[in-house]
């Protein structure tokens, strides 16, 4: 799974610009804010139809431009497909190979993408939120049936969450129950999906980490919940759940159990990451994480996604920079930074010049 060209117009800082890319490594170059971020964004937000770093499309427009135009021509196991995103103030047009896309279900999985940035220390960091956006991304990518699951299941939960904020306690008593019915079954795919991911997941991902790490630490990941069962008994063990806490539901006006509270546990060497991990423990396990993610689109689709690692080598050891060279070798990347003589030690890779928001031979 490759990108082979990519355009952008009024994309960010971006007037009217081509990249060619090759089949390795390529190195996209210089100063800061010129523009190499929102390249290596473009080609995620072709890949998922949503960008990392934002929550409105049209703050990516360019400033004085009424439409931005990103286009990619990719080649996948399948052959070639060609991804186009038309984003305005009000709209946005996604078409695939010359055909208009309605819902975003229908882009996942012809192009499969991984990022990394700095800002993705949030995984480990922050709150439940960032972790399931990490489970949220990467099964949507490889499972249709997971991402239409997801937005049904937070439709429903939306509507679920003002129905206990009405007053009304004998009508919201008697509704719930149709309300749940139809979150569970939506609930019981996500965490399905879930729980296989993180199987897949947790050994890669201590792998890993034991590689750049030289086996000093041992990371481990786990939902924080434990689910068993195929779909139907997963429905009907939440289903239990949602009835005993229709009290506290009632009480806090929103639903207090089910996949959107779920968590991720990440410790190192036994101990939790959140709480006691240092900036440079950190920043090793969510990149371990990602890998993990790269190794199961490999397994899941036959071929590796694109990896776009942005600005990461600043933030890394020598020893583990050249530990990440050797572990992406063979993988099609875009990687970020300003100096690349500092971070490649003579790895081979296409360099990519970028200034004020131009490719610079």
């Amino acid at each position: 799974m490759q990108i082979k060209k990519l355009f952008l117009q009024n994309f960010r800082n971006y007037e009217c610009e081509n990249f060619l890319f090759s089949d390795g490594l390529n190195v996209l170059f210089g100063k800061n804010a010129q523009g190499k971020t929102n390249c290596a964004e473009a080609v995620f937000y072709l890949c998922t139809g949503a960008s990392l770093r934002i929550r409105h499309d049209k703050q990516l427009v360019k400033m004085g431009a009424e439409t931005a135009k990103i286009v990619a021509e990719a080649e996948n196991r399948y052959g070639k497909v060609t991804i186009e995103a038309e984003i305005s103030e009000n709209k946005r047009e996604i078409r695939v190979n010359g055909s208009k896309i309605n819902k975003n279900a229908d882009l996942m999985g012809h192009v499969n993408s991984v990022f990394f940035s700095p800002g993705e220390l949030r995984l480990i960091q922050d709150g439940p939120d960032e972790r399931r956006r990490f489970m949220n991304i990467s099964i949507s990518q490889t499972s249709p049936a997971y991402y239409t699951a997801l937005l049904r299941y937070n439709k429903i939960l939306d509507q679920r969450n003002a129905l206990l904020k009405n007053p009304d306690y004998s009508l919201v008593l008697d509704t719930l129950p149709v309300w749940d019915e139809q979150l569970c079954r939506y609930a019981a795919v996500i965490v399905k999906k879930r729980r296989e991911f993180l199987e897949k997941l947790s050994p890669y991902a201590k792998e890993m980490h034991a590689f750049l790490t030289d086996d000093q630490e041992e990371l481990e990941v786990k939902l924080d919940k434990t689910y068993k069962g195929d779909e139907e008994e997963l429905a009907a063990t939440l289903a239990r759940r949602l009835s005993n806490n229709y009290d506290k539901d009632l009480r806090l006006g929103f639903t207090t159990v089910g996949p959107h509270r779920d968590d991720l546990d990440v410790t190192i060497s036994g101990v939790d990451a959140k709480a006691y991990a240092s900036q440079g423990q950190t920043r090793t396990a969510a990149l371990s994480l990602k890998l993990a993610e790269v190794q199961i689109f490999k397994d899941l689709s036959g071929e590796y996604p694109i990896l776009v690692l942005d600005d990461v080598m600043s933030e890394l050891d020598l020893p583990r920079r050249k530990k990440l060279l050797k572990r992406i070798s063979g993988i099609q990347t875009i990687l970020t930074c300003t100096h690349a003589e500092r971070v490649l030690y003579g790895a081979e890779c296409k360099k990519i010049r970028i200034e004020k928001g131009r490719v610079k031979e």
